[in-house]
């Protein structure tokens, strides 16, 4: 009789077992402690994806899936939310201004208002990484040189002759050419939406006049481009840090920790290597991103 109830007993626990792990959804961070963490569709978030990851994995028990380049803000946002990834690298500007459509300022300010937009929503950043990813517009020494363009100013006197190459999204959002045609009254002889890689390349053959960029943006460097000032300071700072979930640091406390080793460690100038490395040498971003935190001796080889 005994031995029949202790069968009993260890067939519900086994049935009771398997519907725990049935019930785990798409997303969620498994019993075995993993997490997964996601990028948008650039050098710079892909790279920035894997620093934390590595980060995380360096210093917690948790294993980390990486879902990288899985598109614009808009889709990796979607994710977040779904719980399809617990976190992305994104930038206070685009939260602010694309994901919240509030009024951006200093990057202290934006930095304050970014914390208080996400956390009632059930995020959270952490600490910035250290560059301020802001947005810019950039041409050929030649087209400069042609039209003698040093500033955003210059650029919308003669923005009619020219054709803008811009990421998709840069149409459409808010902080982006629509914004530009407002503050400016930059309207273009065409403008031609492209992903982030194949812009550069459209430039340097004269396919497109123009291009929008990020500050720290290694191809700049690589194609010898010319950065115009934004001389009515249009766009906000986009200071790049964690997004999580906040269920996600409840349940795992430490990944706060170990990301926020990463605060003050990426200025513009690093990230920009980084991300020449990537695009212009032809290296892994995985492989970018774990050199750098060894060469800060944060982990180990």
């Amino acid at each position: 009789m005994k031995r029949k109830l202790f069968v009993l007993l260890l067939a519900v626990a086994l049935v009771i077992s398997l519907g725990s792990l049935g019930g785990c959804g798409q997303g969620q961070a498994a019993a075995g402690g993993t997490i997964t963490i996601g990028s948008k569709d650039f050098t710079e978030n892909i790279a920035l994806a894997h620093i934390m990851a590595d980060m995380i994995e360096s210093y917690t028990d948790l294993k980390v899936n990486r879902k990288v380049n899985l598109g614009g803000s808009n889709v990796a946002l979607k994710a977040l939310q779904n719980n399809d990834i617990q976190m992305f690298p994104d930038y206070t500007g685009t939260i602010v201004a694309n994901y919240y459509q509030e009024e951006t300022g200093s990057s202290e300010e934006t930095l304050e208002k970014t914390r208080q937009l996400t956390e009632q929503d059930g995020f959270k950043v952490l600490k910035p990484f250290g560059m301020n990813n802001t947005y810019t517009l950039a041409v050929t020494q030649e087209i400069s040189e042609q039209y003698n363009l040093k500033t955003f100013s210059d650029l919308a006197q003669v923005s009619e002759n020219l054709v803008l190459g811009c990421e998709f999204e840069f149409q459409d959002r808010p902080d982006g050419y629509p914004g530009l045609q407002q503050v400016y009254n930059m309207n273009f002889k065409d403008v031609k939406g492209m992903s982030h890689g194949i812009k550069y390349r459209s430039i340097s053959e004269g396919e497109v006049d123009v291009v929008d960029a990020y500050a720290t943006d290694g191809q700049l460097k690589v194609f010898n481009l010319v950065i115009l000032e934004d001389d009515k300071e249009y766009f906000p700072p986009y200071d790049g840090l964690p997004l999580v979930r906040q269920d996600i640091l409840a349940e795992y406390p430490e990944i706060e920790d170990a990301l926020n080793q990463l605060a003050g460690l990426l200025d513009d100038e690093t990230m920009q290597e980084l991300n020449a490395k990537i695009d212009s040498e032809g290296m892994k971003a995985e492989k970018v991103a774990h050199d750098f935190l060894v060469a800060k001796g944060l982990i180990e080889k």
